[in-house]
This record gives C-alpha cells, structure tokens and sequence, in this order.
C-alpha cells in the first residue's frame, strides 16, 4: 500500500513538473461538435499535433460543442483573445464578409472546393482578408460536404414543394435568404434548440448541414433527407491573431503546419465519410434524395439570382465579381 501511494506521488509529481515546463498553454475549442465527433477528433488531433511538435513548450486544453457557450458565444470569446484557435463555424456579426462561406451555389463539385480554399487559392486569400480584420487568422478550411434539407413528415425536390415547409437555418446571414429563395418558410433557430424545435413541431426540419449532422443528433426525429448542395459546409481552422503573433517563428510555423495538415486530411476523409453517414442514415429508416442536374438547375438559378444581390452590399462587389468569374 504504502509502495503504491509513492508511486501515486511520483505520478503526481512528475505531471506537475511537466505542466509547469511549459512555457505557453493555450485554449482551442470548436463549437460544433463534442469529443467523439469528426470535428471534436479533428480538433483534438490538431491539439496534440502542436503540443508534440513544440517539445514540451506548449500545453494546450481542448474545449468542444457547449463547453465554453453556445456557438455564438465561443466565437464572442475567440475574437476576444479568450480562446487562442479554433475549428469553428463562425459568426457574421463581428464582419458580415464572412456570409463568403455560405455563398449559394459557389463550388459544386470537391475539386472545385479544394483549389478555392487550399493555401493560395483564391477563397482563402480573401477570408484570410476577412478574419484579420476582426482579429483572426485563416489557415482554410475543415470540410464537411454539400448541404442539404432534413425533413420530418415531408420533403421536397422542387420549388413549389418547398412553399409549405418551415425550416430551420443557422441565425447566419445569408442561410435564411438562401433557403427562402428556395421556396421555404424558415426560422433562424441556434444550434442547441434545433432537437426542440423540430420535436415540437415548431419547424418542419433542419436546413443547412451536411447529412452527418442530421444522423447523429436528430435522426429520431426526421424522415428525410434532400441533398440540395446549396452551400459548400466547412468549418475553419483559425488562431486568434494576437496569440498567433505572440508566438516564435518556429511555434507560428508548427501552428500553421499542423492546421494545413488537419484540412488535407479532412479534404481526404470527407467525401467517404459523409457516404458513410448516408448509409448510417439510410439503414436507420431515412430516405435520402440525391437532386440531378435537372432537377438542381432552376433552384440554383433562381437562389442565384436572389441572394447574390443581396450579399454585394455586405460581402463587396469586388468579392461578388470573383466569385461570379470563378463559377463562370
């Protein structure tokens, strides 16, 4: 016994010694996701990877979905300098350019994603333009895939079947715009109250996320699933400026290079996994639909010509101009 409270101590000991050698400890959280989640995982990877590659000069604590707040309150304590790096999915109130993230209809295809978000691409050189202003580094993106409309009682494929649906959108500019240029009612609804609200009949269904999401927290409450692609869903992967600039040259590089590592991983593994969800969601009693090219034409038309206008004034006819010469 009294062999074993030694070796306890020494543990003890030896732990505190550890914490106390290093140098820096800083906070990464996510808000959407908890540990067991692609995200969480992800976040939990990128953490280690940092704290392994600065030989014991960094400590890192690990935060996920609601630890810290809800999403909009992370993100209030992110820019604050309260949290020091992020896999997030940002907030527009602090800089209404970042609604570039949820533009309608930018990429439609993986490949198209990867060489706009990737370093050097030109996704990535304006929202690194974006995030600074408020105080924040851009690294790129953590995808998850095209968006879609989960639904309990009904769903629709088309423009006039969207009209008597109420869904619910992330309360982010322009998700609300988009999905009412689909054809539906909606309700701009935080992440935490979504189980709710569907339950309780105050909207029909989830609108805005990649099928995943859908399966794992709300499947018990859904029928249907309507992959609409109308937006590329990713999350980001960013440090708050301040701590990224308080950093050596060498802890900077580590930083940025575990990040770009994390999004070529989750570019690798996205597209399976979220056939993998699609079958998870399948086999769980959901009907999944798949929208062709004709089917997606007039919608991706119609949301085009509406809500593109709509973001110039917030986004910048300039960003606008880009996206409208890339896609063309």
């Amino acid at each position: 016994m009294f062999r074993r409270m030694l070796s306890t101590a020494a543990f003890l000991a030896a732990f505190a010694a550890t914490a106390a050698s290093a140098q820096i400890e800083l906070k990464f959280a996510t808000d959407s996701g908890d540990r067991d989640s692609p995200s969480g995982k992800a976040l939990a990877a990128w953490a280690e990877a940092v704290k392994e590659g600065s030989n014991g000069e960094i400590d890192i604590k690990v935060f996920y979905q609601n630890e810290l707040g809800g999403q909009l309150e992370v993100f209030d304590l992110f820019v604050a300098g309260e949290v020091d790096a992020m896999i997030s999915w940002p907030s527009t109130s602090y800089d209404k350019r970042i609604g570039i993230l949820n533009t309608p209809y930018m990429v439609t295809s993986w490949e198209q994603a990867l060489e706009a978000y990737k370093p050097g691409g030109w996704a990535n050189g304006v929202l690194n333009t974006v995030f600074n202003d408020i105080g924040l580094k851009y690294f790129g993106a953590w995808p998850e895939g095209f968006s879609g409309v989960a639904s309990r009682g009904s769903y629709a494929l088309d423009l006039e079947s969207a009209k008597d649906m109420k869904v619910r959108t992330p309360p982010l500019f322009p998700f609300p715009q988009i999905l009412e240029a689909m054809g539906y009612q909606t309700a701009a609804i935080d992440w935490g109250e979504v189980y709710t609200s569907i339950q309780t009949g105050v909207v029909d269904g989830d609108a805005g996320n990649v099928i995943y999401w859908d399966y794992e927290y709300f499947r018990d409450v859904l029928d249907y699933y309507v992959r609409t692609k109308h937006t590329f869903v990713t999350g980001n992967l960013l440090v708050n400026l301040q701590t990224y600039e308080g950093l050596s040259d060498e802890q900077k590089k580590l930083i940025e290079d575990t990040a770009i590592a994390t999004m070529e991983a989750q570019f690798a593994a996205a597209k399976a996994e979220d056939e993998h969800y699609v079958q998870l969601a399948v086999d769980s009693g959901m009907e999944y639909f798949e929208l062709t090219d004709e089917q997606l034409a007039p919608i991706v038309e119609k949301v085009r010509a509406e809500v593109w206008p709509q973001m110039e004034p917030d986004v910048g006819k300039d960003v606008m101009d880009l996206i409208r010469a890339e896609v063309n």
